[in-house]
């Protein structure tokens, strides 16, 4: 069965929910519905008013977790074009399921007598059965205020303000010319206990020429904040909504990273919160291994195709020792840092253990590619040939390298042996890539094959390899050249026209992801290259401003910029881009540890003067202007650091 398309839904979360709709606010068929922890505790809502549905007018979004809808009832109240009675839908999701308030105006010079009722119905559908299209054989059960039992040990409770008169959900309903009515609706998972997490921080506040900027990074956070998570004390960002509503090793990690604008907290709560399951046997069934870090947790009852913890991931490891580096240099105590330090040198050592590259291999029980890029056909060659393994990802040789740059920093900043061993591991890391990775047209393959031919697709993946030091300036300005070549109008095409398997509108083979490109646009602003950062920055507002600020998870690779239709909308790390535009914008360098920040902003500024309040670095926050031609005035700091500002062209 196909997977079912969300492009025109509206989606309201407050992570484990997520509530999903078209346009009318309707549930109607998958994959409509109020899912709570990967169950579906709410398959089918209907609203009528004297027998008939509204006609929807209007749906809108007015927070991460709410949205209103607005129908007319064209059979009601005066005669005339001009609708005069509406039925508004006020929704909002919450941890353990979601309010649904209705409102019924009555505009018309008359009294309305009608009967508005309601049908509600759950069939407590598994997310990963709704994902696949395979729920046409689970039975429905109709609600009605009270509890209804569901399958494997999940429960519903609707609670309905005013009292429905009679059986079911069914008001009368006496309405006064230019009065309105309402009814709320309140339904809830049972039986589950979901711990808040902490609040956020005080907001990250931004106030640019482009106003787009202002937008695109207050719908980010907005939506960040509702992916929020709790694992015991700490927290963390799920991957996104609505199939991804959970802890993930690569996506929770880079949304951290990304997100780190906004503080260390989330930082160390993920980091933790994948500590803990840091892998410590031989598991070819899950793919553990010891000293991995996990690809993503799902609940037992809601686990699909994969195993409820699952490892099947070759990058995430390295991406958790540089996520606690960049924290320790952005504030994390460290005490917090030092507590981690058994975890870095278990995933080194795992990093260390792989001969030769760091590589995967699928186990046919499990995903087959395990780097980000993780579809069936995301690894080809220019000419359309999948790639066959163990792969060799050029990205996760750049994530290893920096991994242990990092950790051995992290090694001696505390005293902890070991350091020398990993700068010389990556120092033959990278003369071996030298070797090996770069391609005739001056490029680097996005990957080695299993008998190591270079698989010589031009491919977004080179991106993530800037600002790592894997790199010499010669070789960094080739990777940016080449982006330059996969930039569209609204970010990097994750590959080239050029090859055989290009398709705008596919997973991994032409489309954009938001992510991708940040992750790209950071290192281009480490390594230099400002002229082409400021134009993918210029790419990623107009994107913004394409789907009104919410990034989904990736989008086509051509002129139009087409909503892929089954993307997450929010997606953690696509999210996570808006705060991560302002560390490229300020060409910021935080470093706690040595008591200094260092600001060089893109200038000439590609948003014109701007203003960022609430950067939050080592527990205080930063407010700084900077001037259309890249003057910066720091208004204030964080106490203890110094702010070093200065201009550096493009």
């Amino acid at each position: 069965m196909a997977q079912p398309y969300l492009h025109e839904h509206v989606t309201c979360v407050a992570a484990p929910a997520t509530w999903l709709s078209g346009p009318s606010g309707d549930l109607a068929g998958d994959p409509d519905g109020l899912y709570v922890e990967d169950r579906r505790i709410l398959a089918r809502l209907a609203v009528t008013v004297a027998g008939r549905p509204a006609v929807p007018i209007g749906a809108r979004r007015t927070g991460a977790g709410a949205a209103e809808f607005t129908g007319v009832l064209r059979h009601l109240g005066d005669d005339g074009p001009d609708p005069t009675v509406t039925l508004t839908r006020s929704r909002l999701a919450g941890p353990l399921g979601g309010t649904e308030t209705l409102t019924l105006s009555n505009a018309s010079h008359g009294t309305l007598t009608v009967v508005v009722e309601v049908a509600a119905a759950t069939d407590f559908a598994r997310m990963g059965a709704v994902k696949d299209g395979r729920t046409g054989g689970l039975s429905m059960a109709d609600l009605g205020p009270g509890d209804t039992a569901g399958d494997g040990g999940a429960a519903v409770r609707l609670e309905a303000s005013p009292a429905p008169a009679g059986p079911g959900l069914r008001w009368a309903v006496t309405l006064p010319p230019h009065q309105t009515w309402s009814a709320r609706l309140t339904f809830t998972r049972t039986g589950l206990t979901v711990p808040p997490p902490p609040g956020p921080p005080a907001g990250l506040r931004v106030d640019a020429g482009d106003r787009r900027l202002d937008r695109l990074v207050r719908t980010g956070v907005e939506d960040l904040a509702a992916l929020r998570r709790a694992d015991g004390p700490d927290v963390y960002y799920t991957a996104g909504s609505p199939w991804y509503l959970t802890l993930f090793g690569r996506d929770s990690l880079w949304a951290a990273r990304l997100g780190l604008p906004l503080g260390t907290e989330v930082a160390a709560g993920t980091l933790r919160a994948l500590a803990r399951r840091q892998g410590v046997r031989h598991d070819p069934d899950t793919d553990e291994e010891p000293g991995k870090i996990l690809h993503e947790v799902r609940p037992a009852d809601a686990a699909y195709h994969l195993p409820p913890v699952y490892y099947g991931t070759v990058d995430a490891t390295a991406l958790w020792v540089s996520t606690l580096a960049d924290a320790y240099r952005w504030g994390m105590p460290a005490a917090e840092v030092e507590a981690l330090l058994p975890t870095v040198e278990r995933a080194l050592a795992w990093l260390g253990g792989h001969d030769g590259f760091v590589v995967y291999r699928s186990t046919g029980k499990g995903l087959t590619n395990h780097g980000w890029k993780d579809s069936g056909d995301g690894v080809q060659h220019a000419d359309g040939r999948l790639a066959t393994g163990p792969l060799a990802l050029s990205e996760v040789q750049g994530y290893a390298y920096r991994a242990a740059l990092d950790g051995a920093a992290l090694l001696d900043a505390f005293g902890r042996p070991g350091a020398p061993r990993w700068r010389a591991w990556a120092a033959e890391l990278a003369r071996r890539f030298r070797a090996a990775f770069w391609c005739p047209g001056g490029y680097p393959a996005i990957a080695l094959d299993g008998a190591g031919a270079q698989v010589d697709s031009v491919a977004s993946n080179m991106g993530h390899l800037l600002g790592t030091g894997l790199l010499d300036p010669r070789e960094s300005a080739a990777v940016a050249g080449h982006l330059a070549k996969l930039r569209s109008p609204y970010g990097i095409r994750t590959v080239a026209p050029s090859s055989a398997g290009y398709n705008v509108l596919s997973y991994h083979l032409g489309s954009v992801w938001p992510h991708d490109t940040a992750i790209a646009l950071l290192g281009l602003v480490r390594d230099g290259h400002r002229e082409e950062a400021a134009a993918v920055v210029r790419a990623l507002l107009d994107a913004g401003e394409r789907f009104d600020f919410r990034l989904p998870e990736l989008y086509s690779g051509d002129d139009a910029a087409t909503a892929y239709p089954a993307a997450c909308r929010p997606q953690a790390w696509a999210a996570a881009a808006g705060p991560a535009l302002l560390t490229a914008l300020l060409g910021l360098e935080p470093d706690a540890p040595a008591g200094v920040v260092t600001l060089a902003p893109l200038a000439p500024s590609p948003v014109g003067a701007y203003r960022v309040r609430g950067l939050r670095i080592a527990g205080g926050e930063l407010d700084v202007g900077v001037t259309a031609d890249g003057s910066v005035t720091v208004h204030s700091g964080p106490s203890g650091l110094r702010i070093r500002p200065s201009v550096a062209g493009p």
